[in-house]
């Protein structure tokens, strides 16, 4: 039987919205790569954004991508 402690930590199932809304990912798209960076300026897995194996893949090599061209920076800059 389920308490209601137990239920507070059931998450919701994660869904790839590249799959759902039929999107596509690409490098010069900055606003969304940016909600898959953190703010310093790493890869978000997927298991935190819910994102599947292959968008994934194409998520990180649009994202290094657009890192090479400088439409985002490597890194945060330093103080």
């Amino acid at each position: 039987m389920e308490s209601p402690r137990d239920r507070r930590y059931m998450n919701r199932k994660k869904y790839c919205r590249f799959c759902k809304n039929k999107e596509e990912i690409e490098y010069k798209n900055v606003d969304l790569l940016a909600r898959y960076i953190t703010e310093r300026r790493k890869i978000v897995p997927r298991r935190v954004t819910g994102v599947c194996a292959k968008h994934q893949r194409i998520l990180a090599t649009a994202i290094k991508r657009a890192r090479v061209l400088a439409l985002i920076p490597f890194t945060v800059l330093h103080k």
